[in-house]
């Protein structure tokens, strides 16, 4: 099986050497490069598997990297932050990264958070973790005029598509297969991006907020097809029995 390419985006050329090193060794096809100038430069002659994209470097930022990819690219994106950079990360899940991890990170760490991407990017979110959250759908899903085909990654309101990212398509793909049921942040975070919620943790929210956005875009601001349960957590809404 060829191996995954990596493309890591950080000003600290020691770290990259370091977690570069260790992911070559997790069988990884790892490229690194410094500036944001240099990624989109590498980007040109390359799409990888999987960008690791760090906020605050020197230029041009990795925020304004992901801004300008995300219109036309729809590379899994994992975001490197400070660790009170929480504005950041919250910035970067709304321009359409798939999740983020805090610096210094432990590389095994960061291994764990690609491999839960790129699982889920390849197989619809099933894996190891698949028997207790859940099988995910193998077959079209269709809540009212909304359909959502699991093998071919693609979602249509009365046939007008909707483009979600790998993180945003698992979310709606799994609150329309509980239609009508709440589902809590803690499930849908340990579903969506196989890890556990911690403390001040928005990416689900984010990831919620943002396929809001999308179906409104398409099926009218009126139309209210994820509801928020205060204190619960999310639940789709049928609207027809």
């Amino acid at each position: 099986m060829q191996s995954k390419t990596l493309l890591l985006v950080d000003d600290d050329r020691e770290l990259c050497a370091m977690l570069a090193e260790y992911l070559a060794h997790e069988g990884y096809s790892v490229d690194s490069v410094h500036s944001a100038e240099a990624a989109l430069q590498a980007l040109e002659q390359s799409v990888p598997d999987l960008l690791v994209l760090d906020i605050m470097m020197p230029g041009m930022s990795g925020l304004e990297l992901l801004q300008q990819l995300r219109p036309r690219l729809r590379v899994p994106v994992l975001m490197l932050t400070g660790r009170g950079e929480a504005i950041d990360r919250i910035l970067g899940l709304e321009m359409g990264a798939d999740d983020y991890l805090s610096k210094p990170c432990h590389p095994r760490e960061l291994s764990a958070r690609i491999k839960a991407i790129l699982r889920r990017c390849d197989s619809g979110g099933s894996g190891d973790d698949a028997e207790d959250a859940g099988a995910f759908p193998s077959r079209p899903l269709t809540v009212d005029d909304l359909v959502l085909d699991p093998g071919q990654r693609q979602v249509s309101f009365k046939d007008s598509p909707l483009q979600l990212t790998s993180a945003e398509f698992n979310v709606l793909a799994y609150l329309m297969q509980h239609a009508g049921q709440v589902l809590s942040k803690a499930d849908l975070t340990r579903w969506v991006l196989h890890r556990e919620l911690s403390a001040y943790d928005r990416a689900i929210d984010v990831h919620v907020s943002r396929v809001r956005q999308k179906l409104a875009a398409v099926a009218g601001e009126e139309c209210e097809l994820i509801k928020t349960v205060r204190g619960q957590g999310y639940q789709f809404i049928r609207s027809r029995s």
